[in-house]
């Protein structure tokens, strides 16, 4: 889910109802994602955010993710998903991030220097919690014993194999982002699986059934190319627009680019800078009537490399900065 360039009230009203376009459509779920000070094309709160997601929707689940986790103190983010899944049973998951922007952490009055080490403390202390392994006084928290019985699935933003090393460690999933190629996504949940990590990874891909808008899509690669160090842009693909004539074309590469990746599920994003709210919705409605069940179909014939990697490695769920 992004924001269009609209109204702060509109903006919302348009949000809401894409999520209920998307519920009607077929989706599972919704993710939401942070940065501040008005940063083009993200929102500062997307955990209240996902709150508004599943009040506005029946079915589907909501999933702040990623939050920028070094920016509040864990125990405070991990009572708050934890009482909106208390709200919204079975429909709340979570992904963290370290975050890369230095003015997310100026307007907070944080280093930007310490951003690994804020990150590398909190992580396993709220998988820990939202998992049901809290200790007193945070245990006291009714939301949070909850987890005991119904634990949050939980994702962490991976772009290298310390990322990836590190969820292994704290036992938590994987997100990766949508211009690392398959092939660098499939080195690293390699890298996860042989570390013990036994939960799932997420694949994100940019979609667009028919002729895309490429100016667009050019416009929104220099945007990120304009913040991101080059030490990640090095391993990113091309555009990785996965786009075809048609919805079956579209599902074939989905699936190729699960089967390489290994990555288990994947996050589907019709964003681009400058697009239109009629173009974003007619988008929804065509990948969900025309392109999700010919790859949920497809899906049941391709042997996904994860399914091995997690029999082999069944058991308990079980550096440097996030691109290392």
């Amino acid at each position: 889910m992004y924001p269009h360039a609209l109204p702060g009230p509109a903006l919302l009203e348009e949000m809401c109802a894409q999520a209920r376009l998307a519920e009607a459509a077929g989706f599972d779920g919704l993710m939401t994602s942070e940065h501040h000070g008005g940063f083009p094309g993200y929102l500062p709160n997307p955990l209240q955010l996902a709150g508004w997601i599943l009040e506005a929707t029946d079915r589907v689940w909501a999933a702040p993710s990623p939050l920028l986790l070094p920016l509040k103190h864990w125990s405070h983010v991990a009572e708050e998903i934890a009482w909106l899944a208390c709200r919204f049973p079975g429909r709340v998951g979570a992904g963290f991030a370290m975050g890369g922007l230095a003015r997310d952490f100026e307007m907070a009055d944080l280093r930007f220097e310490d951003k690994l080490e804020r990150f590398g403390a909190a992580l396993p202390r709220i998988v820990e919690a939202l998992s049901g392994k809290a200790v007193a006084p945070l245990a006291d928290d009714r939301a949070i014993a909850r987890c005991r019985e119904a634990p949050i699935p939980l994702v962490s933003a991976a772009q290298g194999p310390g990322a990836v090393r590190r969820a292994a460690r704290v036992g938590i999933g994987l997100l990766f982002d949508s211009l690392q190629s398959p092939e660098r996504v499939g080195e690293l949940t390699g890298i996860y699986r042989d570390a013990g990590g036994g939960a799932g990874a997420c694949l994100i891909r940019r979609i667009w059934v028919g002729a895309p808008p490429s100016p667009r899509y050019a416009e929104q690669r220099r945007f990120y190319e304009s913040y991101t160090d080059e030490r990640i842009q090095k391993h990113w693909g091309g555009d990785e627009l996965v786009s075809g004539a048609d919805a079956s074309e579209v599902a074939e590469k989905l699936s190729e680019s699960l089967r390489v990746s290994r990555c288990d599920s994947i996050n589907l994003r019709v964003h681009v800078t400058g697009l239109p709210p009629e173009e974003a919705r007619d988008q929804i409605r065509r990948v969900g009537a025309e392109v999700l069940p010919r790859l949920r179909s497809g899906l049941g014939r391709i042997p996904l490399d994860a399914e091995a990697d997690r029999a082999a490695n069944s058991g308990p769920d079980s550096s440097e900065a996030e691109r290392a």
